[in-house]
């Protein structure tokens, strides 16, 4: 069996709050770096199962649901969420750590890595990553492309008119979102509540008004010319269906030495909730070898 502790971290501009799911048997703690951005931990519940072998940490990035803080360019800054990374690390596994982005948090965790090194890092996971916004907007683009004919005109129409509050809107965003974000039919509590509890206006300064139009502060980052040189076990994982297409995954993935790659088949971008037993099973293996 193990426990749940919860807490709070001292971070550039205020406090996160934190979860450790932890055991008796304790190898190197696995740490949860979440997406969105303005998303929550609340997704990532599958992976407690993972606590019967190490610590499992995760944490709600400042001004996210339950680490609360007022809007100011500083909380904005992709840098401000690596130094958010490498206090949480300070204080809970300043030892070493496995590191596991997904989405956004993979973003989050190129720059842990390109400002502070691989020092102390046993492994990183990147799940259905956002390495590189240019791309991932070309991507979006792309599976619109692929939407039937009405609901992509529907997007279309409501784009070019920046209207995105719209029920029509919604409905026909909702649609992509059933084939790209998560394909489970009902979605699981766990990710309704994430988008319950969504910071859209982090999101809206940050990426933009959808997942087609990014206007916000990253909407030129690209960490891609970081992969040749990382030197650790890496793990990339995505969907067949993901938003960050298996396409995009490989091309990370051949930039990254030794790096190993899993598609999810039937999967997309929240693949260890759609496909959890295997998912599980993978990352296990993989957190095992990389410790050996």
């Amino acid at each position: 069996m193990y426990t749940r502790t919860k807490g709070t971290v001292t971070v550039p501009g205020g406090e996160v709050t934190y979860c450790v799911a932890g055991s008796e048997k304790e190898g190197i703690p696995l740490i949860l770096v979440h997406g969105g951005p303005g998303g929550s931990s609340d997704a990532f519940e599958p992976f407690v199962a993972l606590a019967a072998n190490r610590p499992v940490i995760c944490y709600d990035q400042l001004g996210s649901y339950r680490s609360p803080a007022p809007m100011d360019d500083l909380l904005l800054r992709l840098e401000r969420f690596a130094d958010e990374l490498h206090a949480v690390i300070s204080a809970l596994a300043p030892e070493r750590v496995h590191l596991l982005g997904h989405s956004f948090g993979a973003m989050v965790v190129a720059a842990y890595i390109e400002k502070y090194g691989q020092d102390g890092v046993a492994s990183i996971i990147l799940a259905g990553p956002l390495i590189s916004s240019p791309r991932w907007e070309a991507d979006q683009r792309r599976l619109l492309a692929g939407m039937p004919p009405d609901m992509r005109a529907v997007i279309e129409m409501h784009e070019s008119c920046e209207v995105y509050d719209s029920p029509a809107y919604q409905e026909a965003m909702m649609e992509y979102y059933r084939r790209h974000l998560c394909r489970m039919d009902p979605w699981p509590d766990c990710l309704n509540r994430m988008f319950d509890h969504m910071a859209v206006p982090i999101y809206m300064a940050m990426w933009g008004p959808s997942e087609f139009t990014v206007r916000g502060s990253l909407r030129h980052i690209d960490k891609t010319g970081l992969l040749p040189g990382l030197r650790l076990p890496i793990l990339y994982t995505c969907g067949e269906f993901d938003e960050a297409t298996p396409l995009t995954v490989r091309d990370y993935a051949d930039l990254t030495r030794g790096a190993v790659m899993k598609v999810f088949a039937g999967a997309s971008h929240m693949h260890f909730l759609e496909a959890e037993e295997e998912y599980m099973a993978v990352l296990s293996a993989f957190l095992e070898g990389a410790e050996r």
